[in-house]
């Protein structure tokens, strides 16, 4: 947390005054602003982390964190997810999109959803987060059998609507590893004052029984007194992203994402109920 705090004292005495929107396009947005047939890559390097919620897991320091594109006409490849817009030219985009279940991320350091950092209700048991935080030791995950990795597949749908993007999707485990679904609602804004720009984001993950019983719940094998299921949730999170342009390659970049894993408190897995990343650095376009 402490590395954190540094960052976000150091951004605040960069960006201070002034209010800040992303100049670099995704998937999230019409592709009309990317070259399309043109690989597009990046490196950032700074300092920054990705905090672990889960007891044993660590903390992913980043340094160095890479940014891979391509846009064909329809196909495109956007940091780990692949896909296929259907209306790429319309204020209406709907894609095919694949991609790995990011949830791994807390179990395997060099999962895509780590690589590409800076690119994710209640349970139905009875008793409550207290009376489980007594009865129940919090579980240290190198003693869990290992979660594998999951391929996810579906729909995302974008409405472009002058500095805003209104977004949906919903995804489907087809490899058969948690044999579950989640899905998404998601607004974004993109915002420029002079140089600087800024690209907030709020949204909500539904997840469904299936795959937090998968990653966060517990199986009789893993502790014999007994089996821990986790029910369906729903994660809010709130990202922000900012650029300072210093010449047509470079650039300062801010980012700040908060995910909250409150909903899955009754899970012994967690030793934290939200996970952060916050990275401060360049950013150099090749």
């Amino acid at each position: 947390m402490k590395l954190t705090i540094y960052i976000l004292i150091a951004a605040s005495m960069l960006f201070g005054s002034v209010s800040v929107s992303s100049a670099k396009s995704s998937e999230h947005e019409p592709k009309q602003d990317i070259t399309i047939d043109q690989w597009h890559l990046s490196l950032n390097t700074g300092l920054g982390i990705m905090t672990n919620p889960l007891k044993g897991g660590s903390d992913l320091p980043l340094v160095l964190i890479p940014e891979v594109a391509y846009y064909a006409e329809h196909l495109f490849f956007d940091n780990g997810r692949l896909g296929y817009s259907l209306e790429p030219d319309s204020p209406h985009v709907v894609n095919l999109v694949s991609e790995f279940n990011p949830e791994t991320r807390f179990f395997v350091n060099w999962h895509p959803t780590n690589i590409f950092a800076l690119s994710s209700s209640n349970s139905f048991i009875a008793s409550s987060p207290v009376e489980l935080k007594e009865q129940q030791p919090k579980l240290d995950i190198n003693e869990l059998n290992k979660r594998r990795w999951a391929l996810d597949a579906g729909l995302s749908y974008h409405y472009i609507y002058e500095k805003h993007v209104f977004s949906a999707q919903a995804l489907a485990d087809i490899s058969g590893v948690y044999q579950g679904w989640r899905s998404a609602l998601q607004w974004q804004m993109t915002h420029k004052i002079g140089k600087i720009h800024v690209k907030p984001s709020l949204g909500v993950w539904y997840k469904s029984a299936q795959l937090n019983n998968y990653f966060y719940g517990v199986s009789e094998k893993e502790n014999p007194n007994e089996a821990i299921a986790v029910g369906s949730s729903l994660q809010p999170y709130a990202k922000i992203d900012a650029r300072w342009p210093l010449s047509e390659v470079n650039s300062v970049r801010f980012h700040l994402a908060y995910y909250d894993y409150s909903a899955l408190a009754d899970s012994p897995l967690f030793e934290k109920t939200y996970s952060m990343t916050a990275f401060l650095g360049f950013d150099h376009i090749f």
